[in-house]
């Protein structure tokens, strides 16, 4: 874009020194205005200063109010992208402990919080589930069991991201690196390409794919990287405890009715061509065959996978945290030789949600002990409070405003990180059960994944395949966050006055 106003600038006759000194610094000036990366260092830095050095609240200390300015740039720079997110972090950490505002050992705490280390070696498992093909062997056994039509390849996707997505939390290896290219080889499998041909079931199998993955996000704390986070937070927000097994028990009800719309809304949105699918079974025979017998690794990826589920929803009476159930399983893979440590070492995405997360963790566990998401939530509390609405409509009213602001976020995380722990903390100041309101925002910050196309990290493979158009996806994303919406909280609800959490 600075190609044709450099033209400009070279073929303008300079008469003086001066002249080309006036020119060049109205260029750089018009280069930072263009440049997207310097443009949004700029954005960050202002809001950042702006309130750092606006007048401090009443009801606030002036650490807590600097905390919540170096908190709201970091946020900031994790939507913006100016660098990679795990360096704006360390920067920010490293702009905390050199200006005095957090101490050395509160700047690194984060980083040896025990749901780091869970989310680290779930990205370990994901690659030994891409790496043995464990995952792909699922997806098609499924599909040669009830791959009967286009509906029944669409419950096939389904049922097999609820299979894999309990032990696979990188919900972007999930489903662009596993379920896409199985998504992708069975639309061109039956003829269907980016294009004219894409009516013919592309389409219908692609959105699909991506909402079934924002779904299984929702159902369990383990399905999507940036979900554990909710568990630290919660607990420096409201002080209450998050654990895989009540997470499960109060999503399965509502995520199954959901898991279980999903193919077949999407088939009334965007109906397929195609209707029935006589040769399904024998493409996925075709496919199994081809990969041949469960490896050794496969069997050993296998035995580790039930035990994690198995462990993971005993943990309340075996006493066993998730971290050490995840540790165990890749030590066991490690012995076996399902992974070498080469590896460990090159999961660069482990090592990049170890700091930036780390990072994260160690500035918003500042920021409740400093006060002020409990002075946010008392005054917003007082605000909704005072329309004499009862906690159940205020409840509403907080939880569908944080659910549509997903529109201004691509990364469900950076939402995590910018509004769970003071929304959680409004809904409980206005009367919700801390727990519930916990366990709600969790998962409400996963629906709005299907909103668009940009979503979650596995939306830009999806939707880049070119089988919609950004108008329908955004369209059909809409129908289906809200068809969520309703089932979660009328059913939901009600399933959660059962099991006790209000």
């Amino acid at each position: 874009r600075l190609s044709a106003p450099q033209s400009a600038y070279l073929r303008f006759p300079q008469s003086n020194g001066e002249k080309q000194s006036t020119h060049t610094c109205l260029h750089t000036k018009g280069e930072i205005l263009m440049n997207p990366t310097l443009r949004n260092w700029l954005i960050i830095l202002v809001v950042g200063a702006a309130i750092w050095f606006s007048p401090i609240p009443t009801g606030l200390k002036p650490d807590a109010w600097h905390i919540f300015a170096v908190f709201v740039a970091t946020v900031l720079g994790f939507i913006l992208h100016p660098m990679p997110i795990g360096a704006i972090a360390f920067i920010s950490l490293t702009f905390c402990c050199f200006t005095g505002l957090l101490k050395t050992s509160q700047v690194l705490m984060g980083f040896g919080n025990g749901t780091i280390w869970l989310i680290v070696c779930a990205f370990f498992l994901s690659r030994a589930f891409i790496k043995t093909g464990f995952g792909r062997r699922i997806a098609y056994v499924i599909i040669k069991l009830i791959g009967r039509s286009s509906l029944t390849l669409g419950y096939s996707i389904a049922l097999s991201e609820l299979v894999v997505s309990p032990a696979m939390p990188s919900a972007t290896a999930r489903g662009g690196g596993v379920f896409y290219p199985i998504v992708r080889s069975l639309s061109e499998a039956f003829g269907s390409q980016p294009g004219p041909s894409s009516r013919k079931i592309g389409a219908y199998l692609m959105q699909v794919g991506y909402h079934t993955d924002a779904t299984t996000c929702m159902m369990f704390l383990t399905s999507m990287a940036g979900t554990p986070l909710c568990v630290g937070l919660a607990a420096s927000a409201v002080s209450v405890e998050i654990t895989w097994t009540n997470w499960a028990l109060a999503a399965i009800v509502p995520g199954l009715i959901s898991l279980a719309l999903v193919p077949w809304v999407v088939s009334l949105l965007s109906p397929p061509e195609i209707k029935a699918i006589p040769n399904a079974r024998e493409l996925a025979e075709k496919e199994l065959a081809a990969m041949g017998p469960m490896s050794k690794d496969e069997k050993v990826l296998a035995f580790v996978f039930v035990m994690c589920l198995v462990l993971w929803a005993t943990g309340s009476w075996t006493h066993l945290g998730a971290t050490p159930i995840a540790m165990l399983a890749i030590a066991i893979m490690l012995i076996a030789k399902v992974l070498s440590w080469q590896d460990i070492l090159s999961e660069k995405g482990a090592y990049d949600a170890m700091f930036w997360m780390g990072g994260l963790m160690s500035l918003a566990t500042a920021l409740g002990k400093s006060g002020f998401i409990t002075w946010v939530a008392k005054d917003t509390a007082e605000i909704i409070g005072s329309a004499g609405l009862g906690w159940i409509a205020s409840f509403l009213i907080v939880i569908l405003f944080y659910t549509y602001s997903h529109y201004c976020f691509a990364s469900v995380t950076a939402r995590i990180s910018a509004m769970y722990a003071a929304f959680v903390a409004v809904a409980a100041a206005c009367g919700t059960p801390a727990l519930m309101a916990a366990l709600t925002f969790g998962f409400f910050a996963n629906c709005p994944i299907s909103l668009t196309h940009y979503g979650n990290g596995c939306g830009p493979v999806y939707f880049g395949a070119g089988y919609v158009s950004q108008g329908e996806w955004w369209r059909n994303g809409f129908v289906i966050c809200t068809m969520n919406v309703v089932i979660w909280l009328t059913i939901g609800m009600a399933w959660w006055k059962v099991i006790g959490l209000y």
